[in-house]
């Protein structure tokens, strides 16, 4: 039988440019998400003068932002971090369905990954989990996720 070929990202984020767009609310678990994308990156190589970390105030704010930069043609890929943790009221559905629509239509719409790292959580220990604790660093994931989709691209 014939081997078929198939195609891979390779973890190497050497002369790579990256966007990370992130929230300030909730930064205590944001800049956990933030700190585990960064060394990620530079851990596979990226220059971190090759980086550009852009503060939004929200989720809400998070799509705008990453179409811009993804569109910019200044990096090969953007990295969207955020945590929006349920509340009360119906306002955490409204937010984190348009954020998720939002990130991800800025990654179809300029063809630039958009990595997803907005934690979606009910409880504060649960976006602690994810910031770097028992459930890993979603920032890191997102970051990974991203690097091997560039390369993927790069390959078709």
């Amino acid at each position: 039988m014939k081997e078929i070929r198939t195609i891979e990202g390779q973890l190497v984020a050497t002369d790579l440019s990256f966007a990370i767009v992130a929230t300030r609310f909730n930064d205590f678990i944001v800049d956990r998400l933030i700190s585990g994308a960064v060394d990620y990156l530079v851990r596979h190589g990226a220059d971190p003068d090759r980086m550009t970390i852009v503060r939004v105030p929200g989720a809400f704010e998070m799509p705008l932002i990453a179409k811009k930069m993804a569109g910019s043609g200044k990096y090969d890929g953007v990295i969207a971090l955020g945590a929006v943790i349920r509340g009360g009221t119906p306002h955490f559905e409204y937010v984190a369905a348009e954020a998720t629509k939002g990130l991800a239509l800025a990654s179809l719409e300029s063809g630039v990954p958009v990595g997803f790292g907005l934690l979606t959580t009910d409880n504060i220990e649960q976006a602690i989990e994810r910031a770097g604790t028992k459930a890993g660093n979603k920032g890191v994931e997102a970051a990974a996720a991203v690097l091997e989709t560039v390369q993927v691209l790069r390959q078709l």
